[in-house]
């Protein structure tokens, strides 16, 4: 039981921050380009920069994930 609890646990916590700082982000930018439209570009440019660092978070947490779904770990039965 417990061993298909903790992936599911370790993938579901290690989704949820980045999912939260993901759209904080976005709202961010979005009031940035509505009060200062001629820095669009480079504002849009970061967000995207800063929106891929927060999903490697995202990808980190699955690989987890997988590897206790599949290898598991010591103590897990």
């Amino acid at each position: 039981m417990i061993g298909i609890l903790a992936p599911a646990l370790a993938i579901g916590l290690g989704a949820i921050g980045p999912g939260i700082g993901i759209g904080l982000l976005v709202m961010g930018a979005l009031q940035a380009m509505g009060r200062n439209p001629e820095f669009a570009g480079e504002i849009r440019t970061n967000m995207i920069l800063g929106i891929v660092f927060a999903e490697s978070i995202a990808i980190y947490a699955l690989v987890i994930a997988l590897l206790l779904l599949f290898v598991g770990a010591p103590g897990l039965s």
